[in-house]
């Protein structure tokens, strides 16, 4: 299977880029230099019209947002190497609902805390007050996360797996934006373990070779 995956270092694709190198499998990678506005050119604009990364080309049709991607990479790559589970499983379930959850539910309230007080939006839109209320409600999420973290050791069991990968990294970049997740032991032994993890190592902190 012919895939071509267009990203750009530290970005949206990052988890792509890592969930890629999990799977050990072939992909041709495109990286973009998003300052040059390369993802603005009229040749990526009629692969992906929102002109962001990622997007993955497969087999020639195009299918972009880092989710659907990390959860097409799960049913076509995942199953066969034991990191995603099979469909009609409870764990399939378990896997969908809680990746969509961290995109969806937990991202939302890590843009508006951007929104709210991040340096690197419009500082009329900071809200101090609303910087804080977003700040309480991911730890708030971050407490259920814990509790589905309690008995397992990874999100869906004793082993590793792309659902790991895909709310871990969520989790990760919003340490980047203020959240601090240190009063949740669990969470924490759960994304010391993702973030020791080489193919992290490699992607995220962009280590050549790991011993």
């Amino acid at each position: 299977m012919s895939l071509k995956l267009f990203a750009a270092p530290m970005s949206s694709a990052t988890p792509v880029m890592h969930a890629i190198a999990e799977l050990g499998i072939e992909c041709d990678t495109v990286l973009f230099d998003l300052s040059s506005g390369q993802q603005k050119s009229p040749a990526y604009l009629a692969i992906n019209p929102h002109g962001v990364v990622p997007t993955l080309v497969v087999e020639g049709t195009p299918l972009f947002e880092a989710l659907s991607i990390l959860q097409w990479l799960g049913e076509h790559h995942g199953v066969e190497r034991g990191l995603w589970p099979a469909a009609g499983t409870p764990h399939r379930l378990a896997a969908l609902s809680w990746s969509t959850w961290a995109y969806v539910s937990y991202g939302a309230l890590v843009s508006v805390l951007n929104f709210a007080q991040s340096p690197q939006a419009d500082a009329r839109l900071h809200h101090p007050p609303l910087a804080a209320e977003a700040l309480s409600r991911l730890d708030a999420a971050l407490g259920r996360l814990d509790a589905q973290l309690a008995d397992t050791q990874w999100l869906l069991g004793d082993a590793f797996s792309l659902a790991d990968l895909i709310v871990a990294s969520v989790v990760t970049y919003s340490t980047y934006c203020g959240v601090k997740p240190d009063a949740h032991a669990n969470v924490m032994r759960w994304l010391q373990a993702f973030q020791a993890r080489p193919a992290f190592r490699q992607v995220w902190m962009g280590e050549s070779q790991v011993d």
